[in-house]
């Protein structure tokens, strides 16, 4: 079940890469990037509150928060340079390279994660690398 989440996710994020370059023309991208921001604090938190599941929120250790903050941090960093590369670039080119995460993402898991690295998994990720530098070329 979880590939369909993983599958509604890319969906979104597509349509989140046309909805953005379209909202981002004419303004400020670091703007853009906190009205952005804020829908998505308010649309996170309606959930948590419409499915009672704050409740959670006790039992939250000192490493969670730190690492959620963390990931806050570098999901923020990633959104500003996201903008700023859709307010100067065509998405077309700039959604593909932003995922590039993906094949970093593995890399990373291997190392900090200890994530076993298979040769499939390994030749999913040089695609995704080669790909990426044939968009940017």
């Amino acid at each position: 079940m979880w590939w369909v989440y993983a599958l509604l996710s890319a969906l979104f994020a597509a349509l989140t890469a046309i909805f953005a370059k379209i909202g981002v023309s004419n303004m400020n991208s670091n703007l853009a990037t906190a009205i952005r921001t804020v829908v998505i604090l308010l649309v996170a938190w309606g959930i948590v509150l419409a499915r009672n599941e704050t409740k959670g929120i006790t039992t939250l250790s000192r490493q969670n928060l730190l690492f959620l903050v963390i990931s806050g941090i570098t999901t923020g960093l990633s959104w500003v340079f996201y903008f700023k590369a859709l307010q100067m670039g065509k998405v077309s080119q700039v959604a593909p390279v932003d995922k590039l995460s993906i094949a970093l993402t593995i890399i990373l898991s291997a190392v900090f994660l200890k994530e076993v690295m298979t040769a499939r998994v390994l030749a999913g990720a040089l695609l995704i690398i080669a790909g990426t530098l044939v968009l940017i070329k």
